[in-house]
């Protein structure tokens, strides 16, 4: 085949680049690499991004060598952007240079056994008295002191925060402090906790928490944690248990010690005379400051102006702000300190390494962006929906359509599954029921769904937070419905190759009820609200949800401003609602106002 030019020359190019892109810098016409790339059994359009590797293929027809462009993170260390390269620049310290960093802990445990008051009394005891007036800044974590040395703790709810971390390979723990009611005992989430934490590689302290109540029983809560695998020290075993009250303060000081002396066994080090690496534990758009985060600083030492790239965006660092409210001109291993300067809000669990320069922070950010957009295509091509079956049933291809059903009760359960695996008698196409259980959709649900290719069908539940994120991350279909008719008569569409366009839940507003009004003399009842995101919308379907659970499904039939009627309110405004056929509201309750829109 003949080139266009005698002599090979080398073109680097970043790890995906577009096909207009690319032929500019191989000085040919996108009309000819689109040509050459059909033949090479690749169909791509002008705008449309390939890979390094597919480029290199095309780069001989024009005479045109093509290498992968690596961005080059500063001297004496590699780019970090996870918690595998950032073990290995670890490993490549010089140990003389390495110094001991405090402890960074999260406390985890079941919903009502104190981790939040254990947070506090900490916080009140060993943050807040250094401070006139006790003030404290809240930004996602913080550091007390005991006896002149410092624990950082990370302040984040529970298990969605740590496990979103970890699902994103970042690894900001050091020690996990689960806390056990002593007149509880262990229960499912605190079952959770240990399996996260042991997923995690992360040393338990157990703080059996409540000894102050008169029911407590600390020996029994050490025989379950005894059979969940921690054995506590004075049974032989290497787990720390300590009897602590979070109310009163008995034990805490104890407790502290412990975590210390855990710390000293485990050698925590760093290298705070290097360019700083952490991760983004808090992320957030704040109106008047811009794009703001919360980094734990893990390694080095981050400064006032230091330039940096965070998983897709960069920035420079234009102050940062500690725990204490207080402006800080750099922070070391182990330290957390809110950071402005990002040019966009970064992703909780993303790496940030100070760079050398501008450029080059802004050209990986860019890199890293296009390479997600790849991925996100290469997902939703992948990603087995009802039309892609559809697809399949049309073309006379046999397929299997593998679905995880989650329904509001068992009986929902088994009476969709049993009408589901019926029509395998009708149709080529098979269904198989690979899990269903009745209770919300979860993050659980949807990496089952990703790794099998299965889809979603939900019945009267709701997914939980964080699932609907994932599950389009990872190109899973979920498909909710209220109808059982509905439910059947779309899988059937599918079987049958007649699939419509889908739709999708979308959730326009959620709105608390604050106060609870009777009008009139039938003593209709009216909510009394503050519209938390989002906006309310007149006339839309919505859910109550009590305690996170929907009590009631129906439709917004009046919304008041003050005295007058409007069609919607915003976020950050009070409102006054009626829902039809609904009245028995309290204060708490959290309305959900939601709609279906379709999905292209």
């Amino acid at each position: 085949m003949e080139s266009h030019v005698a002599e090979t020359r080398t073109v680097e190019i970043p790890p995906v680049i577009t096909v207009a892109e690319l032929a500019e810098l191989i000085g040919a016409s996108p009309i000819e690499v689109i040509k050459e790339l059909m033949k090479q059994g690749v169909f791509a359009t002008i705008n449309q991004a390939i890979d390094c590797e597919v480029a290199a293929r095309v780069g001989p027809r024009f005479g045109v060598s093509i290498k992968p462009r690596r961005a080059e993170a500063a001297p004496s260390a590699l780019l970090v952007t996870d918690y595998a390269s950032f073990k290995r620049m670890l490993a490549e310290e010089d140990p003389a240079k390495l110094k001991l960093r405090p402890p960074v802990v999260t406390v985890m445990g079941h919903v009502d056994h104190g981790k939040t008051t254990l947070l506090d009394r900490v916080r009140r005891t060993r943050v807040a008295e250094q401070e006139a007036g006790g003030i404290t800044q809240h930004i996602g974590a913080y550091q007390a002191e005991v006896n002149g040395q410092k624990i950082t703790f990370i302040d984040t709810p529970g298990h969605e925060a740590f496990t979103a971390m970890r699902a994103r390979g970042a690894q900001v723990t050091d020690i996990v402090v689960l806390v056990v009611a002593a007149d509880d005992g262990v229960m499912p989430q605190t079952v959770e906790a240990v399996n996260h934490a042991r997923a995690a590689g992360v040393p338990i302290v157990v703080a059996i928490n409540k000894v102050d109540k008169p029911d407590a029983n600390v020996e029994r809560v050490k025989q379950q944690v005894a059979e969940l695998g921690l054995i506590p020290e004075e049974w032989g075993g290497d787990t720390i248990t300590v009897p602590i009250s979070a109310r009163t303060g008995e034990g805490i000081d104890l407790l502290l010690e412990n975590i210390l002396i855990l710390a000293e066994i485990l050698e925590l080090k760093a290298n705070p005379d290097r360019p700083a690496v952490g991760t983004i534990i808090e992320a957030r758009l704040d109106k008047n400051r811009g794009p703001v985060a919360t980094v734990l600083v893990q390694n080095g030492t981050l400064r006032v102006g230091d330039i940096f790239v965070a998983g897709e965006t960069w920035g420079k660092v234009k102050a940062m702000v500690d725990d204490r409210g207080r402006r800080v001109k750099e922070a070391g291993p182990s330290t957390p300190v809110e950071v402005l300067g990002f040019e966009d809000v970064p992703v909780v669990g993303d790496i940030l390494q100070v760079l050398e320069d501008e450029d080059q922070a802004q050209r990986i950010a860019e890199e890293r962006r296009e390479a997600r957009r790849v991925e996100r295509e290469a997902v939703a091509a992948r990603a087995i929906t009802l039309e892609t079956v559809a697809r399949q049933a049309r073309a006379g291809k046999p397929a299997e359509l593998l679905v995880i059903l989650k329904a509001d009760v068992q009986g929902s359960v088994e009476a969709i599954r049993t009408a589901l695996e019926r029509l395998n008698e009708k149709y080529e196409t098979r269904i198989r029921v690979i899990h269903a259980a009745s209770g919300t959709i979860t993050e659980s649900d949807v990496l089952l769904a990703a790794a099998s290719g299965a889809i979603i069908i939900g019945f009267n539940t709701r997914l939980e937070p964080g699932a609907r994120a994932l599950a389009e991350a990872e190109g899973v279909e979920i498909r909710q419905y209220d109808i059982i008719y509905h439910l059947l008569e779309d899988v059937e569409k599918a079987l049958a190759g007649l699939r419509e366009p889908t739709y999708r839940e979308v959730i326009y507003g959620r709105a608390e009820v604050r106060q609870v009004f009777q009008i009139g003399r039938t003593g209709q009842q009216v909510a009394g609200c503050y519209v938390l995101d989002g906006k309310i919308i007149r006339g839309q379907r919505v859910r109550i949800l009590r305690d996170g659970k929907a009590i009631f499904d129906g439709r917004v039939t009046s919304l008041r401003r003050f005295k007058e009627d409007v069609r919607e309110v915003a976020a950050g405004f009070e409102c006054g609602v009626g829902i039809e056929g609904f009245g028995d509201f309290r204060p708490g309750d959290i309305l959900e106002v939601y709609g279906q829109e379709a999905v292209a």
